[in-house]
C-alpha cells in the first residue's frame, strides 16, 4: 500500500466512524472543527431481558438441568497459541459433553452459546439462574504465555471471600420479591434477606466444591491435572447465589500437545465421558440427600 493511500485512509477513518455511529442512531457529542455534532446510538432498554438458550433433553421439568458454558466467543477469542483459539476449543468440548449427556438420557442440558457469539460474564451466570439450573459448568482453556511445558487442567470454585461479597451485593440489589434456593425472600427486612442469601451462598459453595472434587476424582488417569488442581478465585461467572458453579480450565492452549488433544475427536470424547460421569454422580448424590437416602 502506497504512502499516499495510507495517509488518505488515516483521514477517512474518522469520517467513516462518524457515519457508522450516525446510522446506529447515537447521542454522543463529537467536536469537529470547533463545532459540536450529536451522534445518536440506541442503547438497550434497561428492562430488556437476555434471550435464554434452548433446553434439550427430557420434556420433564423435574429432571436435573445442567447449563454448560463455553467461555469467550465472538470478538473475544480467549487464549491462543499454535494456531488454536480458546473460544473454538471450549465450544467443541461443550458440544461433546452436551451430546454425551443427551445420548445417555435423564438429564436436561442447555448451552450458553452454541455458536461463535459473544456473551458478557454476568449474562452467563444469569442464564443459568433464569433457567433454574441445578448445576453450572463453565469451560475454559488456559495460557502460559511464553513459558514452555506448562500443562494441566484446573478446577475453580468461587473463593470464600468473593462468595460473601457476592452474597452481600445480591442481598443489597434484591427488593425482597425474589426466591433463592426455594426460600421466598419477600416480606423480609434487609438484615434477614442478607442472612438468608449468605446461607444460600454458603450452601451453594459447598455443593460447588463437591462437584469440583468429583471432577478431579473421575478425571484421574484421563485428565492431566495441574499439581494444584483445586483452586478458588473471585470469578464473576461463578457468582450465581443459588446455582452450584464450577469453572474448568481444561488445559493450556499454549501447550501444543495439550491443545491438539483438546481439539481432537478423541480428546473431546474423553472429556465428555469424565464430565458426564461426574455430573451424574453429583445429581445422584443430591437426589439421595433430598430423599433422605444414605
Amino acid at each position: 500500500m502506497s504512502e499516499r493511500v495510507q495517509i488518505g485512509l488515516l483521514f477517512a477513518l474518522p469520517v467513516l466512524l462518524l457515519g457508522v455511529l450516525y446510522a446506529l442512531g447515537a447521542a454522543i457529542p463529537v467536536p469537529v472543527l470547533g463545532r459540536d455534532y450529536v451522534i445518536r446510538v440506541n442503547l438497550p432498554d434497561e428492562n430488556s431481558t437476555i434471550g435464554l438458550p434452548e433446553i434439550e433433553g427430557p420434556d420433564d421439568p423435574t429432571r436435573p438441568l445442567v447449563v454448560i458454558d463455553a467461555g469467550h466467543g465472538g470478538p473475544d477469542p480467549g487464549a491462543s497459541g499454535g494456531g488454536y483459539r480458546e473460544k473454538t476449543l471450549v465450544l467443541g468440548l461443550a458440544r461433546a459433553l452436551r451430546d454425551k449427556l443427551l445420548a445417555d438420557g435423564g438429564i436436561r442440558v442447555a448451552l450458553t452459546r452454541d455458536d461463535d457469539s459473544f456473551i458478557v460474564l454476568g449474562e452467563r451466570a444469569a442464564m443459568a439462574r433464569d433457567l433454574g439450573a441445578d448445576l453450572f459448568l463453565s469451560i475454559h482453556a488456559d495460557s502460559a504465555g511464553d513459558r514452555e511445558g506448562v500443562s494441566g487442567a484446573s478446577i475453580y470454585v468461587l473463593s470464600e471471600t468473593a462468595s460473601s461479597e457476592a452474597a452481600a451485593r445480591y442481598a443489597e440489589r434484591e427488593n425482597g420479591a425474589d426466591v433463592i434456593n426455594g426460600v421466598d425472600l419477600s416480606g423480609n427486612d434487609a438484615d434477614v434477606t442478607a442472612i438468608l442469601v449468605e446461607l444460600s451462598q454458603r450452601r451453594t459453595s459447598e455443593r460447588s466444591a463437591e462437584f469440583a472434587r468429583l471432577i478431579e476424582r473421575e478425571g484421574q488417569g484421563t485428565f492431566r491435572f495441574h499439581p494444584q488442581p483445586q483452586r478458588s478465585a473471585a470469578l464473576a461467572v461463578l457468582r450465581a447465589p443459588d446455582v452450584p458453579s464450577v469453572l474448568f480450565e481444561s488445559g493450556f492452549v499454549t501447550n501444543q500437545l495439550e491443545a491438539e488433544a483438546l481439539a481432537s475427536v478423541e480428546g473431546r470424547e474423553r472429556f465428555a465421558d469424565v464430565m458426564a460421569r461426574a455430573i451424574r454422580i453429583y445429581f445422584a448424590r443430591q437426589s439421595a440427600a433430598n430423599t433422605g437416602v444414605n
